[in-house]
């Protein structure tokens, strides 16, 4: 069935199932370089020698902060300037950042083209979630989310298996194949994907100097997170880093208070299935993020398994993701939402366990890997999406953006968390010692965080009265400028 929309002026072609499969293939582009960039840096080590491992590390680090600090600031500017504007010019600038990363000359030409194009992930991710959530009715929502989160989940979980197949012709492919996807996403929102109802005409900015300390508050707790390991825990570096983001956190939550059109309206944390969505979301990540790098690590190093051999090891995994989120989808009108989250939680756990208690030097996939790969996968089918889903699917349209934004940053800062505590462990083992008992220590450290997020899980289930009370006072910007102050 094909609608018509006006888009500014323009006659906009809106067909439900293009719409949907243009957000989330964005979504999944942007998720994909959080995490495709893992099996090739030893392979961009190589094609930029003298670089040191702290240096190498950047290519990681930049992306990870950059995209953490702009999540919600720019989710709120597409929740007040319209988000297919946000969606358009974020595909756009992580298209022609890709481009420019593999064309890099130099190590930190490739450190700034990863920022720019985290830069682009975080204005695309929150507004493309905004723009599906204002162009599906109430009934659908859930479903959409789900797909969408879905597709992200994926991407997360089969970065790797793809960075592996790409990296065997070169690195710079890791970053090229962002750029046919990107035109296309280009030109096809552009035709067919509706404007939300918001404009800048008229619409005060969110809290200006609230923006920029959010930014610079999240970009700092995210640094000290990857860097906390080479600094030290009770480093003046990590000392002072942690004081400024509490100080931050202060000032910021003052302005949210104060400020007539904050970043985050008070509100929205009052939505009982957001506030849990948030916590559960990083307690999950936490795991996934640690245990996705661990098994990497294994396989590469203990294992001496190629890039693309650890590539197609890891694929088994996001081959479940999409079977148990329609399973998740399926059972949600039967079962509560923290119920399969909780579910998905205990099953990834369960993976973690199998890892510590069954792995050895000696490599044995069938029997050792695999199943830890598929029961993972399970778990993150079931978990992320409905994660998502619970945080967004009771807020109103027109906060969406930011909705996402702050689940979408706080999934990323336990991502880091989850990577900065596995490194941690890791280098805390000798050079001579075991490096099956370093590992397992990792693993059981992320078995804990798996089942921290059942339980906090159990607090996810909405209470539809309440919530909706709650949501439905969530203001909206007002028709007159504001004055930052």
């Amino acid at each position: 069935m094909v609608k018509h929309s006006q888009d500014m002026g323009v006659a906009v072609a809106t067909r439900p199932g293009i719409t949907l499969l243009v957000l989330c293939a964005s979504a999944c582009m942007a998720g994909l370089d959080v995490f495709i960039v893992n099996v090739a840096f030893d392979d961009i080590g190589r094609d930029f020698p003298g670089s040191s491992l702290g240096d190498l590390s950047w290519v990681l680090n930049a992306y990870a902060i950059v995209y953490a600090a702009l999540l919600v600031p720019l989710g709120s500017l597409a929740d007040r300037l319209g988000s297919k504007r946000m969606f358009l010019a974020g595909v756009a600038v992580f298209t022609v950042a890709s481009a420019a990363c593999a064309a890099s000359p130099g190590l930190w030409h490739l450190v700034t083209f990863r920022a720019l194009q985290a830069a682009g992930a975080a204005a695309l991710t929150p507004a493309s979630l905004g723009l599906l959530l204002a162009a599906t009715p109430t009934s659908g929502r859930a479903r959409a989310v789900r797909i969408w989160s879905a597709s992200g989940a994926l991407a997360a979980a089969g970065g790797p298996a793809l960075g592996g197949l790409l990296v065997e012709s070169s690195w710079q492919w890791v970053f090229l194949v962002n750029v046919p996807v990107g035109v296309l996403a280009l030109a096809a929102g552009a035709r067919y994907v509706p404007a939300d109802s918001r404009g800048a005409s008229g619409r005060a900015l969110p809290d200006i100097l609230g923006t920029a300390v959010l930014a610079v508050t999240v970009g700092v707790l995210s640094l000290t997170i990857v860097k906390g390991p080479d600094w030290g825990w009770a480093s003046k570096e990590t000392l002072l880093a942690l004081a400024a983001t509490v100080a931050g956190a202060l000032v910021f939550a003052s302005r949210v208070v104060r400020h007539p059109v904050p970043v985050i309206a008070p509100a929205l944390l009052r939505v009982r299935t957001f506030a849990w969505s948030n916590a559960v979301g990083l307690l999950f990540s936490l795991a996934f993020g640690a245990n996705l790098l661990a098994s990497i690590l294994w396989m590469q190093q203990t294992w001496g398994y190629s890039a693309v051999r650890t590539g197609l090891a890891v694929a088994p995994g996001p081959l479940m993701v999409p079977v148990f989120a329609a399973i998740g989808q399926r059972v949600a009108h039967r079962v509560s939402t923290g119920t399969i989250v909780a579910v998905g939680s205990a099953l990834y756990a369960s993976a973690t366990a199998l890892l510590a208690l069954r792995t050895g030097t000696t490599p044995h996939y069938a029997a050792e890997m695999l199943p830890s790969s598929l029961l993972s996968g399970a778990g993150v089918g079931l978990a992320m999406p409905t994660i998502l889903a619970a945080a967004t699917t009771d807020l109103p349209a027109d906060q969406g953006a930011t909705g996402s934004a702050v689940v979408t940053m706080s999934r990323q800062i336990g991502t880091s968390l989850g990577v900065a505590a596995l490194v941690a462990v890791l280098a805390s083992a000798s050079p001579t010692g075991d490096a099956h008992a370093a590992f397992a220590r990792g693993w059981w450290i992320i078995t804990g965080a798996a089942l921290l997020s059942a339980l906090a899980a159990l607090g996810m289930t909405s209470r539809t009265s309440e919530d909706a009370s709650v949501a439905a006072v969530v203001p909206t910007a007002p028709d007159v400028g504001v004055k930052d102050g």
